[in-house]
């Protein structure tokens, strides 16, 4: 089972610019091997690759209207709905056509709907072809929809009984979670009883969703209907996000159609609905399975471990630098990230202005703003006259400490 290691190989990093000599996967891990940062910071350009995860991510779903399946090869193509707008700009002597491409817009017939809706997003999160919106896009559809999370292949190294398990839950979460965001005006949604899907889920219905159904009066006002997230009241005219799954008596501001636990705009409104929540894919599927810290992927093994706070698969609990693994022994933070006392010591210790020589993470330092010693008697010393400073007031000066102001003199004159 292959991680995709010659995707993007060489792709430049927009996070550590030139510092990273192009994308390299990690054998492992769901990072590049140059910079350690994910796939999703590179300038990769992969968007066949995302509209077929989302097609795997729609096929034998209620959303196969969204796919199409390629002749050649049988694998479902996410269908995105892309918008051209064009629009004419007077100039001196003609007249020019200004055009704007949304590489992703709402599956709507009325495109003044969906250029409502795009208008109601941040300006930055627009996604505009080749603007800071599009790239946000692109790397909201790589956090919130991981291929691992659905893609058995995509793993490493399953066993068969954790490919089985995986797919148990990738179809248990289509059937129960899994929908997308539909755009209309309030006022034409004819509002209707909570449906079976809520009921699955623990959603047993409001008295403001029942007062709800009883107002089906076509001349309802906008400024009725209040957003199930930041509870403001939709202006009229405006567009809304209702999400099949919760029920057509909740409605979002389009900029409010949002993770709960990411506060992330839900990539091209593709939602997971749980215990009147929203969620992003990755954020569902935290809340129902453990995740490796090591290798990103959903945890089907009975036996794994916890530490700092995390979960890790046993062979995954490894040296954030060299990989080596590290089962009962010494490790250090960095980062939120596990290293080994080689690796620490070589790449990360504090140096001590003393002996200029690396600390030990298990030894005693004394540190003051960014400046640390070993606390020993040879290291810790008035920069003047040498005396240990070990338990006695001293005076800071740029790196420097002194025992008195007279030995500060003497040094700064």
């Amino acid at each position: 089972m292959g991680l995709g290691h010659e995707q993007g190989f060489g792709a430049p990093c927009l996070k550590c610019k030139d510092k990273c000599e192009g994308f390299e996967l990690h054998f492992w891990r769901k990072i590049c091997r140059n910079c350690k940062c994910g796939q999703e910071e590179h300038d990769v350009l992969t968007s066949n690759e995302e509209d077929r995860k989302v097609g795997k991510l729609f096929e034998d779903t209620k959303y196969t209207t969204l796919i199409a399946k390629l002749k050649n090869d049988g694998i479902p193509m996410y269908k995105r709905n892309v918008m051209i707008l064009t629009n004419p700009v007077p100039a001196k002597k003609n007249i020019s056509i200004n055009t704007v491409t949304y590489e992703w817009a709402p599956p709507v017939q009325n495109q003044t709907l969906a250029r409502q809706y795009m208008q109601m997003l941040p300006k930055e999160k627009q996604p505009v072809a080749g603007s800071e919106g599009a790239q946000y896009r692109k790397k909201q559809l790589a956090k919130q929809l991981p291929a691992h999370d659905q893609d058995p292949s995509k793993c490493h190294e399953l066993s068969p009984n954790e490919v089985k398990q995986m797919e148990q839950f990738v179809k248990k979460y289509k059937n129960e979670a899994l929908g997308v965001g539909d755009v209309k005006l309030p006022g034409e949604v004819e509002t209707r009883a909570t449906d079976k899907n809520n009921l699955n889920n623990g959603d047993r219905g409001t008295s403001a969703a029942v007062g709800a159904m009883e107002d089906k009066s076509p001349d309802r006002k906008a400024s009725q209907y209040s957003c199930y997230r930041c509870k403001l009241n939709m202006k009229e005219g405006d567009p809304a996000v209702y999400a099949e799954r919760a029920g057509y008596d909740k409605l979002w501001h389009p900029a409010c159609f949002v993770c709960c636990t990411c506060s992330e705009l839900l990539v091209d409104m593709i939602y997971f609905w749980k215990n009147g929540n929203l969620y992003c894919g990755r954020h569902y599927c935290d809340s129902e399975k453990p995740r490796c810290a090591g290798c990103d992927e959903l945890i089907f093994s009975n036996e794994y471990t916890q530490a700092e706070g995390q979960n890790w698969h046993l062979k995954h609990f490894c040296c954030f630098d060299c990989d080596c693994v590290l089962a009962g022994e010494i490790y250090v933070m960095v980062n939120d990230k596990p290293v080994c006392k080689p690796c620490y010591v070589k790449n990360h210790a504090a140096i001590c202005q003393g002996c200029h020589n690396a600390i030990d993470p298990e030894v005693q330092r004394v540190t003051y703003n960014n400046f640390n010693w070993h606390a020993t008697q040879e290291c810790f010393l008035c920069s003047c006259c040498s005396k240990c400073l070990i338990g006695q007031k001293f005076m800071p000066v740029e790196g420097m400490v002194f025992c008195s102001v007279e030995c500060k003199k003497k040094m700064m004159s």
